[in-house]
């Protein structure tokens, strides 16, 4: 399944401190199996460290038949926390939230009986949800599974964004967001977000990307160093080297 693991051509992991590993992958198929593979295999290795293990997964359309495929996995699911890296501002039923992604396309077959936290709920304010997902957060995640835009952003973290700053700084594992004025943010302007230090608690993390595009957009990142034009760049901090699944 894992055709090649090896740098990006050129080494440009040289221009930063953190390590990565990049995989890549001759088909989408290829991909997206040894994508579900992967992050099994670190959801098993949790479990048998600790008695429940933590998933935070991000939204979008790369990641849902990876989703599909981990379903399957023979794991204890019952044992399994599933939560979200970053979520719209919309109820966790609407079609266009992470939430609903992650109920249609992980919450079935074997991962049916996994316990998700949705970041937001019915009545709630956005700083009691933020305060909820940074009490869940105190549990460290064994896996999160990032995906990165064509512009640089990952979860709710996007390029030049007002208050990025502060986000990035922040003390706190989830922060509250304003993506006005960022392309890539769409219509939905106000979000809930993971922050590098939250992100940073990960034992293992996973950025799964797609197309030539995505590529170049992560070799930019990774020769500029500058997180504020590059929000990726926060997928490098951790105990462990980021694990980069990329297919053509």
């Amino acid at each position: 399944m894992l055709e090649d693991t090896q740098p990006v051509p050129h080494d440009p992991a040289q221009t930063v401190a953190a390590p990565y590993r990049w995989h890549e992958h001759r088909s989408v198929d290829h991909w997206t199996w040894a994508c579900a593979v992967a992050i099994a295999a670190e959801l098993r290795r949790e479990l048998q460290r600790r008695p429940r293990a933590r998933l935070l997964l991000s939204g979008g359309t790369t990641p849902a038949p990876v989703y599909r495929a981990l379903a399957r996995a023979p794991l204890d699911w019952a044992r399994v926390d599933v939560a979200l890296v970053d979520e719209r501002w919309l109820q966790p039923g609407d079609p266009d939230s992470n939430a609903w992604l992650v109920r249609q396309h992980l919450l079935r077959d074997n991962a049916a009986a996994a316990r998700f936290e949705s970041l937001t709920r019915p009545g709630q304010r956005i700083e009691e949800a933020v305060a909820a997902a940074n009490a869940h957060a105190l549990q460290p995640a064994g896996a999160v599974v990032l995906g990165m835009g064509e512009d640089g952003h990952t979860a709710s973290l996007f390029p030049d964004m007002l208050g990025l700053e502060r986000a990035l700084a922040s003390r706190q594992a989830y922060v509250a967001v304003d993506a006005e004025g960022c392309p890539g943010a769409r219509d939905w302007r106000r979000r809930i977000s993971l922050t590098p230090r939250g992100l940073a608690q990960a034992q293992a993390r996973f950025l799964l990307i797609q197309g030539a595009s995505k590529r170049d957009a992560f070799l930019n990142a990774l020769a500029s160093g500058d997180v504020q034009r590059w929000p990726v760049l926060i997928s490098l901090q951790g105990p462990n080297p980021l694990d980069v699944h990329w297919s053509p």
